[in-house]
């Protein structure tokens, strides 16, 4: 597929792998994950004339070797043996026949985007990346891999990095990613997410702070149904910025799903278009005032079409384009009073690690 010639911007050093065959990590037509959102999202941004911004590169398969450094071998085989015959990995996760090669894919899509991001480049996007849900042995949430620890521990082997943040703003809680780090200090792992009383994976509590010497690094907010832009965003500012700031990551990981926009047929959070460029501009000036080092992740989202447009709005704020798209925001602050009142326990719970003033 052609998407243009591209001219790199050297100042910006930012880039984005794609290959077809992510087109393929594809559960079926009545299951909500379609396989086609990848060529789709990056021909809009072709339209959209922000493709000249970004480097193309090609990924290749994650090793054996990349998987066993988070998972289990007998899972890894039973992934590669379903792949076979196809059948399910989970109730709501069907393992169709090849998703075994094409899951290797996205993993080696992440990888590559942290081995660009430590030969000098500032952003790397994944179009196919952030399978959150993934654990050491089980999987579900239409997740085979866990591409974000695959990447971290990848990082820490090659190069011996010491301190990585994730920041995940799925709605739906990255529970894999918190069950293999949740008694490691030298990852930050903060989570935004739909209240796991009202959404699968039905974890995430703010509770959940980590264990044993890694009390502290483990960051969850849960957020009520309709807690809509403005509510969000207050979240957002008031937790993650002072975050990165005392924490001081080499890298920072960032887990951009859009299933949090009003659209989504999975979710309930009621976030807008200009909300995906606000939070994504942030982690860009985040990012550049630490490590300069950011992996983007593009996470879950289940309307295609509107998907597509919240995507475009991640790349405009990455590149602080403030040609976005913007649509009617009235749900700006309908629970804005249990927002605040989540963010003040969360800070009470963690003020023992995190300073907040």
């Amino acid at each position: 597929m052609y998407f243009g010639i591209l001219h790199m911007r050297n100042q910006m050093k930012m880039g984005i792998v794609y290959h077809e065959d992510f087109n393929k990590y594809d559960l079926g037509l009545d299951h909500p994950l379609i396989g086609d959102k990848p060529r789709k999202v990056l021909e809009f941004f072709e339209e959209k004339n922000i493709m000249k911004d970004f480097e193309i590169f090609t990924p290749k398969k994650a090793t054996q070797k990349d998987l066993e450094r988070v998972h289990k071998k007998e899972y890894i085989e039973k992934v590669k043996e379903l792949s076979k015959t196809g059948g399910m990995l989970a109730n709501d996760t069907p393992a169709p026949k090849g998703i075994y090669d094409i899951a290797r894919l996205a993993t080696g899509g992440s990888i590559l985007c942290a081995e660009k991001l430590m030969e000098g480049f500032k952003c790397m996007c994944n179009p196919l990346g952030g399978f959150h849900h993934a654990s050491i042995g089980t999987s579900s949430g239409f997740c085979f891999f866990n591409d974000i620890a695959i990447t971290i521990e990848y990082l820490r082997e090659k190069y011996h990095l010491k301190k990585f943040m994730i920041v995940d703003t799925d709605v739906h809680h990255g529970n894999g990613t918190q069950d293999i780090y949740i008694d490691d200090p030298s990852v930050l792992n903060i989570s935004f997410h739909q209240d796991g009383h009202t959404l699968y994976p039905g974890t995430g509590k703010l509770e959940s702070i980590g264990k044993d010497e890694a009390k502290g690094f483990t960051v969850n907010l849960p957020l009520p149904p309709s807690t809509g832009t403005g509510s969000y965003l207050i979240a957002f500012n008031q937790i993650v910025p002072p975050l990165v700031k005392q924490f001081k990551p080499e890298i920072i990981l960032f887990q951009s799903g859009v299933d949090t926009h009003h659209s989504d047929p999975l979710a309930d959070l009621d976030l807008t278009y200009q909300a995906y460029f606000y939070i994504s501009n942030k982690m860009r000036e985040l990012s550049e005032n630490s490590c300069n080092k950011l992996l983007v992740l593009f996470g879950g989202g289940y309307n295609s079409n509107a998907s597509i447009i919240c995507y475009y709005n991640v790349m405009c704020g990455l590149l602080d384009n403030h040609n976005y798209i913007k649509e009617e925001d009235s749900m700006s602050h309908f629970r804005v009073e249990t927002v605040v009142e989540n963010i003040s326990r969360l800070k009470k719970l963690l003020a023992d690690y995190w300073d907040f003033e």
